[in-house]
């Protein structure tokens, strides 16, 4: 991990404050401060819009077609990439204090605070600026991303005259809000595969049109031919004699408003935003749909639209909150990182969750398996319908997951490794194509959420065609050996590092899963099955490769190999790699990295996390320990696994460290790229190393189990989830646990393996003591930090 520097932020337990602006930060905060919905994503650049790191304001799904070149191609590589745009800036709104343009970089800059509210579900800013020619204002100014009407942004703008009484003719102000299309963007590090590959002038403009207090501009994608509105409208309160004008041209629109205010008087603009986009739908309708969504908020008000998020926070807070006793920070990050989860998928609505959400143009804006195994983890338990929408969203592109499976000569669904549409986006097939195991992701996505909401129609409506498609890829993929051994050779496992290799057991368990729930499913609905073509007999076949399938393991070590062969590599030489020459995939060719015992992110580790069944306990200790030493952490996605499986092996210490580290990955920008979007699967996994890792929870198709510990710096940690029609909140201290049915009928779990029954009382558990456990050891130089 990259070392820390000053801290940007003050800890508070629910804002995210910047008490002063930090430009080499900028990036960073732009990222942390970045408002969505998950249909609309609007980064915390200044309202003004310059200085800036990257302008970014985007709308789930809307990409522009890019080619893949290949120095030598091949049968099957995909010939297309897709790569979301920077749409119409609708944030700008730009200030002149007498003929003096308000820029931080210039005149006297006294206060400059920026603060995120987690409640309220705002970015507020407030700035004291004296200009070049002596007068001073102060802007306050407040901006929100609606989480009830989808479609909407808005902004509170305030500007007061802070000079002495004396002067009678006051300061003229002009503010010109505008909405701006075809952005310069600044250029990109083309040595970082994790950076996207930034598009200019994208948007062709279709139409153009002013009101008396706002506009609207219509483009086009020129090359995904996806038509793009942006609405804006304006209130305005002030002195008297205040003048407002509106003009448009093809990529610019700009309200402009006047007004001479004497000290102590406010100027304030209310500016609404509408965005919408179609691949389908004509200019005339796209145009009226982002026209009706500005005239619902402007209906609505800006008090109204605040009202609004409050109220939504508040009933999501409710269950989502999770309360740390014992680390300030940690307390903050957890939330920041509930929050941006939330954001990343609470109005996605049948649209991918982005590895970046809608924070930043990182990744290309793609989905990968963090989704599935990461950011769908956290929201089917505190955010249910969103979940749904994101599995309902893999359905809906079954079609291109069939072709590509055709493409590769194989049978059922071939989801892709990244894309924003549904088709490949990835040009590496070794990390790409052959990680097969995102098929496996998303069917075990489809069980969890089942299993969380006891939501059978869903079963049946999406989860059917999702497990079907899957178990066919895997009986495909896969072939019965000599021994009649089910394998699954020349795949890559979540650890790239380690690609295109035979068995890693990670695949084969989740495979092996798949098969299993999909035979379980179809033979629950054999009406709904049959007419997906599926007969006993090819159930059949499910299981019985889920039964034989090849679970390498290494007698010699009493380990089992990440892949087959793999602890028979050559160990990498971890004391001599410099600190600097991380992250490795960045320093060294993959040749060399393939053929060493060197893990980027937890593989077998997220096999024992996921599918705990497969192993005993002692498996569970030495498997972890062995991992522990060869894993570099080169992925955000590490930390929080390697959290959850040493909070259950029994190091909790450890467990905290890597929480930390999951949990402040953008706070503290531990990976050096937070400039390109918060990291949302390490975000999501901050809840799961809480949940799964210090309360020890699974929910099986059984109910809900708990193992629950603490570690030694904390003196209490507090958790809500919903689960079938119920709201239940776990709270861990030292000693015990309790366990508190919020709402819903009376249920049963368990505790350590014992049955509890649970009604309108609270139920307080001892926690069983801790055996002493060996301390494991991580490569040279790649401990965590040591939390408390």
């Amino acid at each position: 991990m990259k070392p820390e520097h000053a801290p940007t932020f003050t800890v508070e337990p629910w804002v995210v404050r910047e008490p002063r602006l930090d430009l080499p930060k900028m990036g960073q905060t732009e990222s942390v401060f970045a408002l969505s919905n998950g249909h609309i994503g609007l980064r915390g650049n200044l309202d003004e819009g310059e200085p800036h790191k990257l302008p970014g304001t985007y709308l789930n799904s809307c990409y522009e077609v890019r080619p893949l070149p290949y120095a030598e191609g091949g049968y099957g590589y995909p010939e297309s990439g897709q790569t979301i745009i920077n749409v119409t800036n609708g944030k700008l709104i730009r200030l002149l204090v007498d003929d003096e343009p308000f820029d931080l970089r210039y005149g006297t800059l006294r206060k400059h605070e920026r603060v995120l509210d987690m409640q309220a579900g705002t970015l507020h800013r407030e700035v004291e600026w004296e200009s070049p020619a002596g007068r001073t204002v102060r802007v306050r100014s407040t901006r929100l991303v609606s989480l009830t009407q989808r479609a909407i942004a808005a902004i509170s703008y305030e500007v007061e005259v802070l000079d002495p009484d004396d002067d009678p003719a006051g300061a003229l102000l002009v503010i010109q809000s505008e909405l701006v299309a075809n952005e310069q963007l600044p250029g990109r590090n083309e040595g970082d595969p994790r950076l996207d590959q930034s598009l200019d002038n994208v948007l062709e403009p279709e139409m153009s049109r002013s009101t008396d207090a706002g506009a609207t501009l219509v483009h086009r994608t020129r090359k995904s031919a996806l038509r793009v509105g942006a609405a804006m409208d304006h209130e305005v309160e002030g002195p008297a004699g205040i003048q407002t004008t509106s003009d448009a041209n093809e990529d610019l629109a700009r309200t402009t408003i006047i007004a001479r205010v004497k000290p102590g008087e406010t100027l304030r603009v209310t500016k609404y935003l509408s965005y919408g986009w179609s691949s389908r739908r004509s200019l005339p309708a796209v145009y009226d749909q982002v026209r009706a969504a500005l005239a619902a908020a402007r209906y609505t008000g800006w008090d109204g639209l605040v009202a609004e998020q409050r109220s939504y926070l508040d009933e999501f807070w409710s269950t989502a909150d999770v309360e740390i006793d014992g680390d300030a920070e940690l307390q903050q990050a957890v939330r920041l990182a509930t929050f941006h989860v939330l954001q990343a998928g609470a109005r996605a609505e049948r649209r991918c969750i982005g590895a970046k959400g809608l924070t930043g143009d990182g990744y290309d804006g793609h989905t990968f398996w963090d989704t599935e195994t990461f950011g769908l983890q956290l929201l089917s338990f505190v955010a249910p319908d969103a979940a749904a929408d994101a599995l309902r969203w893999r359905q809906s592109i079954l079609p291109q997951a069939f072709e590509r499976a055709e493409t590769l000569g194989l049978k059922g669904a071939a989801f892709p490794w990244r894309t924003i549409r549904g088709h490949e986006c990835s040009g590496y097939w070794p990390a790409g194509t052959a990680a097969f195991h995102i098929n496996a992701d998303i069917a075990d996505a489809v069980r969890r959420h089942v299993n969380a909401t006891g939501d059978t129609k869903f079963e049946l409506e999406v989860g059917l065609d999702l497990l079907v498609a899957t178990a066919r890829l895997w009986r495909s993929l896969g072939h019965h050996d000599p021994e009649g051994n089910f394998r699954i050779d020349g795949v890559t496992g979540p650890d790239e590092y380690s690609a295109v290799a035979d068995n890693n057991v990670y695949t084969n368990l989740m495979a092996s899963q798949n098969l299993r729930y999909a035979a379980e499913v179809a033979a629950k609905h054999p009406r709904s099955a049959s007419r997906l073509g599926v007969d006993t007999e090819e159930v059949a076949s499910w299981r019985d490769a889920a039964n034989a399938m090849y679970i390498p393991f290494d007698e010699r070590l009493g380990v089992h190999p990440q892949s087959e062969g793999f602890t028979s590599h050559k160990l990498w030489d971890f004391e001599g790699t410099a600190a600097e020459h991380y992250p490795l995939l960045l320093n060294f060719p993959y040749f060399d990295l393939y053929r060493k015992q060197v893990v980027k992110q937890a593989d077998l580790v997220l096999a024992m996390q996921i599918r705990p069944d497969a192993f005993t306990p002692e498996q569970r200790r030495r498997n972890f320990a062995y991992y522990e030493s060869i894993t570099v952490r080169d992925s955000s996605l590490s930390a929080c696994t390697q959290s959850v499986m040493a909070a259950r092996t029994g190091h909790l210490d450890l467990a905290y460290n890597y929480l930390g580290e999951a949990a402040l990955v953008d706070l503290h920008d531990l990976a050096g790229n937070s400039d390109h979007g918060i990291h949302i699967a390490s975000m999501a996994g901050t809840w799961s190393a809480v949940t799964l890792g210090f309360g020890g929870m699974r929910c099986e198709a059984d109910g809900l189990s708990f193992a629950p510990a603490l570690p030694s710096s904390l003196s209490r940690i507090s958790f809500g989830l919903h689960w079938q029609g119920r709201r239940i909140r776990v709270t861990i201290t030292p000693g015990e646990t309790e366990y508190r049915l919020v709402s819903g009928s009376p249920m049963r779990l368990r505790h350590h393996d014992e049955p509890v029954a649970l009604a309108e009382d609270p139920v307080s558990l001892p926690i069983p003591v801790h055996d002493y456990v060996e301390p494991v050891e991580q490569p040279h130089g790649r401990a965590p930090r040591q939390r408390g």
